[in-house]
């Protein structure tokens, strides 16, 4: 038998992003995302990355370009995981907590066209711009407001917003698929812990497999509650921001959080699953108030083991946690421990009396 060839019909290149054209059709009446008072549905998030991508267009960015954003994890951060690839362009996220020089740095190595930036960082992104040689173009800047914070409206211009940009866009875009999987879809840099931040360029192939390997891996049902308590500018949240959308999930986001906040929002959403490095956890341990949850949360950290106190103070509370490994370089976790079934009859030790120090 002769072998299979590749074609229209039967090959077409892997990308995270045809998970939200999905959703948009089986969750389409669905909650998608939850931020404050905002509630979107999957086809609206849909329809809203669709205008973005095109009003991204209309601005002249094309293939193959950077868009930059600053934000924390609000619904703009996670529209536009798919409303820049879908344009075409490169998304690199970057750290809120760089410093301006930092950010500089990463902008014009990244050469980014466009950078969203939220209107808390408004300052810090002025600063870094304010850094740029006078033969280096400055990026075009958009501002993302909180219209649920008084703050947001006074700090951005109302003719350079997130939402101003977005309205201008077609909701019958036709978005840019990549040529090939192999086309790059994100663009990253490492916490420059060691030395200086290192780029890393992610392709649509690597960020499919990466995404439905995260979810395997941890389990995850479909409508799952998901709540942002791990930054989206982490190695893009992990692969989570294409997960909840291939699972039809719903995003909580979370634009800042305390122990408090994230235990009022488990009641009040029935969260389900969660991330976070060991401090989440710790901080979770510590809480005065805390009390055993109501149901069982999933909760995936990563990084250095969280010390055995705090697994047993949290696992008392209902979380259940897993825990992985992963880099910047890999787009998300590759080493996971895998619970065994005769750790079952290991005997419990409870966490209640564990007194948990950072």
């Amino acid at each position: 038998m002769d072998h299979l060839k590749p074609s229209s019909a039967n090959s077409s290149p892997l990308t995270p992003l045809g998970f939200l054209e999905r959703a948009a059709t089986v969750y389409g009446d669905c909650t998608s995302i939850v931020y404050n008072s905002t509630t979107y549905t999957w086809s609206q998030t849909h329809r809203r990355c669709l205008q973005l991508a095109s009003a991204l267009t209309s601005l002249g960015i094309k293939r193959g370009h950077v868009v930059s954003v600053v934000a924390p994890n609000v619904p703009a951060m996670y529209e536009l995981h798919f409303a820049v690839p879908m344009s075409g362009a490169i998304l690199n996220s970057i750290n809120t907590r760089l410093d301006a020089r930092t950010i500089s740095i990463l902008l014009r190595h990244s050469e980014s066209k466009l950078v969203f930036v939220d209107y808390l960082s408004r300052s810090l992104v002025l600063e870094a711009i304010s850094f740029f040689p006078p033969n280096i173009q400055a990026p075009l800047l958009v501002f993302i407001a909180d219209y649920d914070e008084e703050e947001a409206k006074a700090a951005v211009d109302p003719d350079r917003t997130y939402e101003g940009l977005l309205k201008t866009g077609d909701p019958g875009f036709k978005w840019i698929r990549p040529e090939t999987e192999w086309d790059p879809m994100v663009l990253n840099y490492t916490s420059g812990t060691t030395s200086a931040p290192k780029g890393v360029v992610h392709c649509h192939r690597g960020l499919f497999i990466v995404t439905v390997d995260s979810l395997n891996e941890w389990t995850v049902q479909k409508q799952p509650i998901y709540l942002w308590t791990l930054p989206m500018f982490h190695a893009n949240g992990w692969s989570y921001p294409w997960g909840m959308a291939a699972v039809g999930g719903t995003n909580i986001c979370l634009r800042k959080f305390d122990a408090a906040t994230i235990y009022a929002a488990i009641r009040r959403h029935g969260v389900t699953h969660m991330c976070g490095a060991p401090v989440v956890l710790n901080m979770l341990a510590n809480a005065p108030d805390a009390r055993p949850l109501k149901q069982p949360v999933q909760i995936l950290t990563a990084g250095a083991p969280p010390p055995a106190a705090v697994l047993f103070r949290t696992e008392s509370l209902g979380f259940i946690v897993s825990h992985g490994y992963g880099l910047t370089e890999t787009a998300g976790l590759v080493v996971a421990c895998a619970w065994k079934r005769q750790w079952n009859r290991l005997p419990e030790r409870s966490g209640r009396d564990v007194q948990v120090h950072e």
